[in-house]
Order: C-alpha cells, then structure tokens, then sequence
C-alpha cells in the first residue's frame, strides 16, 4: 500500500477561492462589510515577520482588507492593551491577530484575553476555548452543525480547524471512528480532540505520560500528530489503512540540503507511507489551512457583525 498525500496547499487554495467569491459578493451588495484583519507584530524575529507577510499576503488575495501594527520588542504591555482595545472599538476590524510569540517582558495571556472574543479569529480566546469545550447535549439546547464549521458561531482555532476541513475535504469518515490525538496543548491537541469528538469520533488523548504510547496509537482510523517532536511516530505504530494528519513541522540536520537541514513532522513520513490510507505531507499538509482557517474566520466575523 502507497498513501494517497493529502495536498493541503491545492485544498487551501480552493478554500481561499471560496472566501474570495464571498467576499465579492458581500462587497457588491455594501462596500462597507468589506473584512478587516488587524495583525500585530512585536520584535524583529524573522520567523514572526514571515508569517505575517504571508497572512497579509492571503488577506490581498481573497480581498480582506489587511492592517499592520508592527512594534519593537521593548514596546509596553501598557501600549500593546490600548492599541487592542481601540481595535476592539474600531468597526472596520472584524478580526485581531497577534502574533505569537511575544516578548517575556509582556503577560501573553493577558493580551490575548483584551482581544474581544467577537474578533479573536484566532480562537483562543477563554469564552471560545468554553464554547467549544460545550457538547450541548442536554435537551433544549442549541444543536450546531459541526458537521459545516464555517457556519459555527462562534471563533474555533484555525490550526485545528484546517485539520478537520483537510479530513472532511479527502472524505474521510469520522463518526464512529477511532481517532488519537497525539499531544495535549491549548493550540491544537485539545482543541483538535474537542473537535473530533463533536464529530462523534471516539477520542483519545495521548501525552508525555500515557503508556506504551505506540499500542494506543496503533488502534486508530484517524491520527493526529501534534507534539513537536521529529518523526516520532513510527511506521509500526500506524493501524493498516488508518489517515494521518501530521501537524508538526521540525528542522533536522541535513548536509546534503541546500540550508543544512530539511523540515519533517512528528511521524515518520516515508514508513506512513507504506501503512496508512492517507497523510499530510510536511511542508504542504495543515501549514497552509491554517491561514485559510483565519481568512475563514475573519469573514465569519464581519457577516455576524
């Protein structure tokens, strides 16, 4: 068996497609519910400037307007609240984005708690994080259709949310299914296992403390490999047939490379290969979703504003 590779860069590109046409259309019917996203870079590290240029660059494309806020590393919390606030404030920004990571001279939770929960398109802020974690199965309650998360009310991660669209896009089933999500993390295993199991897979969670961790994962139709460890996960962990999204991306050593190393994920790739049904490749799998994912999100919020 040779896996068919998940191409997340073709499937983002049709969903950047998608929101483009969208937002076309809401720009035609008033030129003022054009989406605005607000990105704040703090400090010079060139990893941050990178991926904001490629999110101001996806914002271009699919006609979302885009602003920049770009600050030096010993900026004030004070200043960085108040430039947060008055976004909040400003109607023509439907979506706040600040870059991770933030200098240690700054509380990164109290800035991300200041962004308004209505335009953290980032999802994490705590009363999106709660809305997500509720299951909303007591009678009477609202039922939401997990099953088109573009149409959820309410901010969902977009690392995690590029993950679910990639499976749904390759039609992978996931009700019934047996899914492990490697890693616990706020960004992306706990999120990623919430939505798995609104999906109704049943979820288990594996982390620095579970035993004999390749047993667990060896019973899974689905993976989801976020730990940030390279190549971590083994051929010989992988159930026959089973659909991989890998979600790490790590450096490794690599003279014959034109930089000195090359980038892999947290499995294997090469073995996965061999076994599963499907896997993300890296580079090329869950990266480009997740600017796709905010793009997404940043619509939704300016159509709910």
């Amino acid at each position: 068996m040779t896996a068919e590779d998940i191409d997340g860069k073709a499937i983002a590109a049709t969903i950047r497609g998608e929101i483009k046409e969208e937002v076309a259309r809401l720009v035609a019917e008033d030129a003022s519910k054009q989406p605005g996203l607000a990105v704040i870079l703090v400090g010079a590290r060139r990893d941050s400037q990178t991926y904001v240029r490629m999110k101001k660059k996806a914002c271009e494309e699919c006609g979302i307007a885009s602003f920049g806020f770009d600050y030096p590393a010993d900026v004030s919390e004070e200043e960085l609240l108040a430039k947060i606030q008055e976004l909040n404030k400003d109607p023509k920004v439907h979506g706040i984005l600040v870059q991770l990571p933030l200098p240690q001279n700054i509380d990164e939770a109290k800035v991300l708690d200041t962004v308004s929960k209505e335009k953290d398109v980032d999802g994490l802020h705590p009363l999106n994080s709660a809305a997500l974690c509720s299951t909303s199965t007591h009678a009477g309650t609202e039922k939401l259709d997990w099953k088109n998360l573009a149409s959820i009310p309410f901010h969902i991660p977009c690392t995690p949310q590029g993950c679910i669209e990639l499976l749904d896009r390759v039609n992978c089933p996931l009700e019934g299914a047996s899914a492990v999500v490697i890693g616990r993390s706020n960004l992306v295993g706990l999120p990623v296992a919430m939505l798995l199991m609104h999906r109704n897979a049943t979820v288990t969670i594996v982390h620095s403390r579970t035993k004999d961790t390749a047993s667990v994962v060896s019973q899974a139709d689905v993976v989801v490999a976020a730990v940030g460890r390279a190549e971590m996960v083994q051929k010989s962990w992988l159930k026959p047939g089973c659909v991989v999204i890998d979600v790490g991306i790590n450096s490794v050593d690599d003279a014959s490379a034109k930089r000195g190393y090359r980038l892999v994920g947290d499995v294997d790739y090469n073995g996965a290969k061999e076994v599963c049904s499907k896997v993300t490749p890296v580079p090329g799998g869950v990266g480009p979703m997740t600017i796709a994912m905010l793009l997404r999100n940043t619509l939704n919020s300016c159509k709910r504003s």
